[in-house]
This record gives structure tokens, C-alpha cells and sequence, in this order.
């Protein structure tokens, strides 16, 4: 082929490259926020009734220990007993009252209506979440994590298209007080994204300044009770089988003061849970329907999710798997339960092993996401820029994860097998009239915007072109982008005057300067012990 003809045909890809380059409005786009899914069953019917049961006999049986005072007068009075054990037992009928009575089909509210979620039936949606302690920088090595992070990480996912919430995904190091801690995560959270934000406390004290500094944001807290944009992620029980006390006291302030609750179980098979799938996935499903009967003892039908984040040990070492199959099979089959309920589930799924952003990162995120995606978790956590199974956190990945969440989408949406989409006629006429392909075809310039998506830093060049334009892997890649981002996209969804009110009140540790164009900066890079102690 001549120089002319290799010209001529770059010409042509380059411009429908550009046709496709810019943003799509929103009834063109090949994938969207909330598709319908569940097409992966990794459990029967039978199965899912099997796991019921047992639950339900856990409950009965062995139930709950170390229930905070509030929370034991809480639940006798919605009808449990304590057993001579001191163990809170929940009967059948009280689990069952319950689920007739749950919430369900409630919005997840943004400051951006936008953004809203509407996780209930099988609609998946994507988003980060986790307690990393340390970032993970574009050359390997690894830092303690800071509060300017946090924000910087919600600025991202604030433009990233197929990461649809922002719960607090890394723990601010230079911020040793817990009360400073977990007032300043919230407040960064919410104010580097208009996405729906979840976020986590220690202290009831602390979810209750933060309510305070939630109903400035909101204009009142009348406003705040219409449209609850955050989350609490709630780590209510220790499993197994024993109520986190703290936890409960915060959970029990979030419902009275209008926040959703995500009741989180997170016990780790083989560990704090049975090595036995299915054993684990029973446990965590009776915990989650202990935390469900709580809430509706403090408000029925409050808004709950279903967390059965069902964890994963390697069995050689008792350490933590995030990125193994059989935490993709207990991901998936927890979205399974949540259905079998019609509650709105969470789950867990993009947790690699790996320490940085390689082909084990991909490999591992790519199918934990393909099977919970299809399987119609409601909401997917913990799905973008986590390493070492959640000890550590890359923006670079962050923008990697947002392309793999974007095709995990995609095997979601499906083929559509409509007549139109059978191509009878498009194909009778190429094959009768000419030219013989189908490049040029109405068709297929239609469906190159709707049907088909295309990677924002994965490379789909000719090895000649990536070449010329300088080799970069998707590591360098997604760390320009990353600079891109940060030097330019800084939220402004939260007032100066806001801002201004809420320091002059709360503790704010993140500095204004770091808010503003020409005041962020990733820290310097220090290399830390990965195994060390999460706060």
C-alpha cells in the first residue's frame, strides 16, 4: 500500500474519530447510569431460598451480640428476646414484619439533580468507596493518603461518565483527630463532587456536626430532609454475628436525622466468616436482615441499603483477596439476595490484589465488574482505584477503572435484537447496490455514536501511530489526563459565602488555597508500609 493510501486511510479513521470525540447528549449514549441487568445468575432459585432459610434459622438460633443499651431496648420492644447468652434473637416473624415494611424504591439524591440514583430493581450503578491509607503514585511507589486527596479524587470522579457516586474512598492521614477526620472527610467529599457522596463517622457526635454543616450546604434543614445527597456507610456489626456498638449509635442518629443508611456486612470468608461460600453469604444475610430490623425499630421504611459486602480470604495466608473469582461470585450472588428481598442492594466488586495499575489490576477488576455488573447489584462500590485490596488508591487507576466500568456497562446493556437491528435491508442493499462494506453506510455512522463505546485512555492505534505520538502505556496515559483534570476542574457547587459560614464554624482542615485554581498539588511522594495499620 502507498504512502497515499496509508495517508488517506488515517484521514479517514481520524475523522470519524473526531465525529465520535465529543460529548454525547444523554439519549445517544451507548451505556447510562442505572441499566437494567441481571442476565448472571451465579445461584438457583433453590439456592436463594436455601440461604433464606438458613439466615433466618441464624437469626432465630444464635443472633446477635453486644447490642449497644439503646439498641437492646430498641429491638425488644419491635419484638426480639435476649437469650440466657445475652445474644439478641430475632424471630421469623419480626424478620418477616420487616421486609414488609422496608423501604424501597427510594432516589439517592445529588446536589445536582442530575446525578440522582434510582437504585431498585435490577438498575446498576457504579462508584468508589473504601478506606485506603495509603495513594498509590504514577510510578509505583506508595504515601500516606491526605485530606487534599480525598478531594482531589472527588473532583474526578465529579467528570467521570460511568462513575456515578462518590463515597469517601481514602482516609486523611494528616488529620489524626477522629472527630476533625470524619467531619473533614464529609465536608471534602461533598464539596469536590454534585454527585450523590457516602461517607462514615465514628462518634454519634460526629454524624450530628456534620447533619449541622449538611443543612448549610442544603439551605436548611428542611431542604436537607427533601433531598439527603449523602449517604451513611455503616459498619453496624462485627462479624461474625456481633453488633458494632459505636457503629449503632451513629446509625441510630443518620435515621433520625433524614440520612440513608448502606448497613454494611463485611465479614471476610475464611476468616470472620465461613470459608464456605455459601456459608458466608448466609452469615452476611443475616446480619444485613439484623441492621434492617434496627433501622425500622428507630423509623420504619427509612431508606436502608442491603450491604452484603461478602469478602474474600486467601486461605494460604488469612490475607484479604479483593481481586479473586470467589469474590466475584459472592459480589454477584449477593445482588441475588438483594432481589430475592426487592431491597436495593450494595455490594462490592474492582478490589484488586494488585499493587499498582498493571494487567493484573485490569484482569481482576474486569471480571469481578462484568459478572456483579450483570448480575444487577443496585449499587457497586469500591469499583474505581483501588489497589492492594483497599490499602491503597491511584488516580491513575481512577481513570482506567472509569473505561472498564464503561465496557463492564456495555456487556450490560446487552444486544438489542430488533428488526430494525437485524439489518435485513442494510444488508440487501451493500450486498445488491454496492459498495460491498458497510463503512459508510447510514447505519452504521447511526449506530457508531449509540451502540458502540470507546475507551477514553485505553489505545486502540495502529503501533505506527502509538509510536509517533510517544509510546505512552494507559499508565501515562491516565496520568495526563489526571493533570488535565486537576488543573482545571474545580467545583464550585458550594459557595464562598457557604464555604466562608462553614469554617467559621467547623473545623475545616483542607485549605481553601487547595480548592481553588493554582492552590492543589498532589504532596510529595513518600513511600510507606504497605501493610500498615488502617485507620
Amino acid at each position: 500500500m502507498s504512502e497515499c493510501e496509508n495517508k488517506a486511510r488515517r484521514s479517514g479513521r481520524e475523522a470519524r474519530r473526531a465525529l465520535r470525540a465529543g460529548p454525547l447528549p444523554d439519549n445517544l449514549r451507548p451505556v447510562w447510569p442505572g441499566l437494567p441487568s441481571g442476565r448472571y445468575r451465579p445461584l438457583s432459585e433453590a439456592d436463594v431460598l436455601a440461604i433464606h432459610r438458613t439466615a433466618l434459622r441464624l437469626l432465630a438460633e444464635v443472633g446477635l451480640a453486644d447490642a449497644p443499651p439503646s439498641g437492646v431496648e430498641l429491638l425488644t420492644q419491635a419484638g426480639c428476646t435476649v437469650s440466657d447468652r445475652g445474644r439478641l434473637l430475632f424471630p421469623q416473624a419480626l424478620v418477616e414484619t420487616t421486609l414488609a415494611k422496608a423501604g424501597r424504591h427510594f432516589v439517592l439524591h445529588a446536589q445536582n439533580p442530575r446525578f440522582d440514583l434510582e437504585p431498585w430493581g435490577k438498575q446498576t450503578y457504579f462508584g468508589t468507596a473504601g478506606a485506603a491509607v495509603n495513594m498509590v503514585n504514577a510510578d509505583g511507589s506508595y504515601r500516606e493518603s491526605k485530606i487534599q486527596d480525598l478531594y482531589d479524587v472527588g473532583r474526578i470522579v465529579d467528570v467521570m461518565e460511568h462513575i456515578h457516586f462518590f463515597q469517601r474512598a481514602v482516609v486523611p492521614r494528616d488529620i489524626p483527630d477522629p472527630f476533625e477526620m470524619d467531619f473533614n472527610t464529609c465536608y471534602a467529599a461533598v464539596s469536590s463532587t454534585t454527585k450523590h457522596v457516602g461517607s462514615s463517622w465514628v462518634q454519634p457526635e460526629h454524624v450530628t456536626a456534620s447533619l449541622e454543616m449538611l443543612h448549610v450546604i442544603a439551605g436548611g434543614e428542611d431542604k436537607w430532609r427533601e433531598r439527603p445527597f449523602v449517604s451513611q456507610s455503616n459498619c453496624f456489626v462485627v462479624p461474625p454475628m456481633k453488633f458494632a456498638a459505636d457503629a449503632c449509635k451513629c446509625l441510630e442518629v443518620a435515621v433520625r436525622g433524614g440520612m440513608p443508611v448502606l448497613l454494611l456486612s463485611a465479614g471476610q470468608a475464611g476468616a470472620t466468616a465461613p470459608a464456605a461460600l455459601a456459608g458466608a453469604l448466609a452469615q452476611e444475610v443475616a446480619e444485613c436482615l439484623a441492621g434492617l430490623v434496627y433501622v425500622n425499630a428507630i423509623k420504619p421504611g427509612h431508606p436502608a441499603i442491603f450491604g452484603t459486602w461478602c469478602f474474600v480470604s486467601d486461605l494460604r495466608t488469612g490475607a484479604m483477596s479483593g481481586g479473586s473469582p470467589e469474590q466475584a461470585l459472592l459480589s454477584a450472588a449477593a445482588g441475588q439476595m438483594a432481589h430475592f428481598y426487592d431491597l436495593t442492594g450494595g455490594t462490592a466488586s474492582g478490589m484488586t490484589d494488585s499493587k499498582i495499575a498493571d494487567g493484573q489490576a485490569g484482569a481482576e477488576k474486569a471480571l469481578n465488574h462484568a459478572l456483579v455488573g450483570n448480575a444487577g447489584a443496585n449499587l457497586i462500590y469500591e469499583s474505581a482505584g483501588m489497589h492492594a485490596s483497599l490499602l491503597g488508591y491511584s488516580l491513575e487507576s481512577l481513570i482506567i477503572d472509569n473505561d472498564i466500568i464503561g465496557a463492564a456497562q456495555r456487556t450490560i446493556r446487552g444486544i438489542d435484537v430488533s428488526e430494525e437491528k437485524l439489518s435485513f435491508e442494510t444488508i440487501k442493499d451493500v450486498c445488491l447496490n454496492g459498495p460491498g462494506h458497510f463503512l459508510g453506510s447510514d447505519q452504521t455512522l447511526q449506530l457508531m455514536q449509540t451502540d458502540y463505546l470507546y475507551p477514553a485512555v485505553g489505545d486502540r492505534k495502529s503501533p505506527t501511530e502509538w509510536a509517533e505520538q510517544g509510546s505512552l502505556d494507559v499508565v501515562g496515559r491516565a496520568a495526563k489526563k489526571v493533570r488535565d483534570i486537576l488543573a482545571t476542574h474545580y467545583p464550585t457547587h458550594v459557595s464562598e459565602a457557604v464555604d466562608q459560614q462553614i469554617r467559621a464554624r467547623f473545623p475545616v482542615k483542607l485549605p481553601r488555597a487547595g480548592m481553588l485554581p493554582g492552590g492543589g498539588g498532589a504532596p510529595a511522594a513518600k513511600v510507606v508500609d504497605l501493610q500498615g495499620k488502617r485507620a
